[in-house]
Parts: C-alpha cells; structure tokens; sequence
C-alpha cells in the first residue's frame, strides 16, 4: 500500500522518504482537504524550472550515480545505498526531482497541471 498522486499526472510517493506534500516546493497553489490539491499552471513553469535546477545543483555528479543505481536495481534497503554511497537526503531530491520533471512536462504539454496527493 502506498501513498498516490492523480489528475494531469499520476504517480506514487516514494515509500517512507517523499511526503504528500513534496510538490510544494515547486510552488503552484495548495488544497489541504484529505488530500492536497495542486494546481499548476504556465505561470509556475520558471518557478517549477528554477526549483529543478537548484536539485540539479545540489544532486551534482550523484544524480547521475542515483540514475545509474535505479537502472540496476528495482528496490533499495540501507545496505545497498552504503554501498552505493547514496545519502538518505540525495535520495529524497531525486525523489522530488522526478515528482518536478513530470509537473514540468505535463504544464509544457497541456498549459496546466493538477493532481491530488494523497495524506
């Protein structure tokens, strides 16, 4: 059982490291009815683009590494992140970029983008 996202996009919040609330931070306009509702729109794309670039910039070279570690691996645990030396922290901006990059295709795509996030 898992956390979900629906609307312009549809998705499932990371187990145990992506809160309902992780689009946030992309700015848009948020509902909090028992789920929060996100609305996006052409006017958010700078704002949804900005944010991206600066998990980019944090991320660095460990985007690619995370990027690289998912092609090899369905799932993950603690063990295999040591060794992959993958930090909790850079996993959950690699999470949110994901989360940012669909928010971003579907506003180029479609001018808008909703979807409520489950709580």
């Amino acid at each position: 059982m898992g956390r979900y996202y629906s609307g312009d996009i549809n998705g499932k919040f990371w187990f145990a490291l992506q809160s309902s609330d992780a689009a946030s931070r992309f700015g848009g306009l948020e509902y909090e009815p028992a789920f929060l509702q996100y609305y996006f729109d052409e006017t958010h794309l700078e704002e949804v683009q900005a944010e991206l670039k600066r998990i980019e910039d944090t991320l660095g070279d460990k985007m690619e590494t995370i990027t690289k570690f998912f092609e090899d691996n369905m799932g993950y645990n603690d063990a295999m992140l040591k060794v992959a030396n993958i930090e909790i922290d850079e996993l959950k901006e690699y999470a949110d970029y994901g989360l940012g990059k669909k928010i971003e295709q579907c506003i180029i795509e479609n001018g808008k983008c909703s979807f409520d996030a489950e709580l």
